[in-house]
């Protein structure tokens, strides 16, 4: 039996190889998306303590200094914070591309795999039609010979 070769194999693999790569970034950007999303909810945390502390502070005895040391950390942390939504902004926007790169990735690896889906059906076909020529010439062949012997029996017996 024929072997079946796909002659764009090599370019199968070259999709399939992009898409780990798409994938490997992919899950790379959602680390770091994570680990951004921590930084703030550690920031949000420290800030809530920093007012919690606020409270107390203004709940004992009054200390201006101990009140603007911990309106500065609360402000501070505010602008932490900002400053870390925004960086978290740019993470999401960076998955999201690396997201729409491995769907594209997967959607060109998919692509190839019908592509040699449909040419392995072709293959088969090709090789059904060459195997049920070879049986009719067979068939043929074999009927051929059996009127010619019994053509030739005829004509021996008649003689």
């Amino acid at each position: 039996m024929a072997k079946f070769i796909y002659r764009m194999q090599n370019i199968l693999n070259l999709k399939e190889k992009m898409e780990e790569e798409a994938k490997n970034a992919y899950v790379a950007q959602q680390a770091r998306l994570n680990a951004e999303e921590e930084k703030l909810a550690a920031l949000i945390r420290k800030k809530s303590y920093y007012e919690e502390e606020g409270r107390r502070i203004r709940q004992t005895k009054l200390n201006i200094r101990d009140l603007e040391e911990n309106e500065y950390a609360v402000s501070t942390m505010t602008g932490l914070i900002m400053q870390q939504e925004e960086a978290l902004k740019k993470e999401q926007e960076l998955l999201e591309e690396k997201r729409s790169s491995f769907e594209e990735a997967m959607k060109e690896r998919k692509t190839q795999e019908k592509l040699r889906e449909n040419a392995f059906e072709e293959f088969k076909a090709d090789l059904n039609y060459q195997e049920s020529k070879e049986i009719d010439q067979l068939t043929s062949y074999v009927y051929g010979n059996r009127i010619r012997l019994a053509n030739q029996s005829g004509a021996d017996s008649g003689s």
